[in-house]
């Protein structure tokens, strides 16, 4: 397959533009659901989705391409619990630190461990600009997502704790992701891993919050976000680790936060501060920097002949 890494930066930033409408959405509901009960349902959801998509692309060239091949469990089951956890310490630790500290934790925390772990799995290190870039982005993210402050919420270990978990399930998820997309493809890829997401995560939310009493703006935000936020969103992820790094998946995603940014200015109204702004602008430099720096790496390979190999 020929690598196109303009194609999978295109796709990434598709996706995280899908995710930035997940809180927007979640806001417009009634909100008698509990945070980890619209999680478990979005995955669920999700997983229908992919069956859906799985069934109806069986037979296209993509389907027929990987039909025969084995599901690696081990990956599977991996890559579904990273999956299952993240939802699941995310929502944990924003309810103890608040959204603005816990939101910067998790989402910040993600790429730097996607780039260790690539480093030391991979043995690919990401180059410097694509560092540079990186913490760039990870800090105007910080800055977007503290301004709406963490008020009413101590300082708490154990939140902090639950969103470094929830940055380091969601880097795994994505190099496992990756392994498995070239394995099997991206629709039973995703299929499998939130099938097992689900089957965590639903019964995990029953002993968290028992038996949901939700109304129909709930179900209805519950299934766009899990046909709209996780289904097309990740599909779009997975087939775009074909043609880019896991690390840089994972940085890119950071353009989440401008999306949401703008929805909550444009749509429910907020008004957010300098400090907000300041932390759009370096979210957006950061992603361009490390754009630049994939296709450059991705040039520079093309140039020395070797076909494949993915650039960081």
């Amino acid at each position: 397959m020929q690598i196109r890494p303009g194609l999978g930066v295109a796709m990434v930033l598709a996706a995280a533009a899908l995710w930035g409408t997940t809180g927007t959405s979640q806001s417009l509901a009634e909100g008698q659901l509990s945070a980890g009960w619209f999680g478990a349902l979005r995955l669920a959801v999700a997983s229908a989705f992919f069956g859906l998509y799985a069934w109806s692309t069986r037979r296209g060239p993509s389907g027929l391409a990987h039909a025969g091949a084995p599901l690696p469990w081990p990956g599977v089951l991996g890559a579904g619990l990273c999956m299952a956890v993240y939802n699941l310490a995310f929502f944990a630790g924003v309810r103890l630190t608040g959204v603005g500290l816990g939101t910067a934790i998790a989402l910040g925390s993600g790429p730097l461990w996607a780039g260790m772990l690539q480093a030391l799995v991979s043995r690919q290190l990401p180059s410097l600009r694509w560092w540079i870039g990186t913490v760039a982005a990870v800090g105007g993210g910080a800055l977007m997502t503290l301004s709406s402050g963490s008020a009413g919420h101590a300082l708490s270990t154990a939140g902090i704790g639950l969103c470094l978990v929830a940055g380091l399930s969601y880097a795994v998820y994505t190099l496992i992701n990756k392994s498995l997309v070239r394995e099997v493809g991206a629709a039973r890829a995703t299929l499998s891993a939130f099938t097992v997401a689900a089957v965590v995560a639903l019964p995990a939310a029953w002993i968290e919050g028992g038996t949901p009493t939700p109304v129909a703006a709930d179900l209805w935000a519950a299934l766009y976000v899990g046909v709209v936020t996780a289904g097309v969103a990740y599909l779009l992820f997975s087939h775009a680790l074909r043609h880019i790094s896991a690390a840089t998946g994972v940085t890119l995603a950071l353009f989440e936060p401008v999306v949401a940014f703008t929805l909550a200015t444009l749509v429910l109204g907020e008004r957010p501060g300098a400090m907000a702004f300041a932390g759009l602008v370096l979210v957006v430099a950061g992603v361009l920097v490390v754009v630049r720096a994939e296709l450059r790496d991705a040039r520079a390979i093309a140039g020395s002949g070797e076909p494949g190999v993915q650039a960081g």
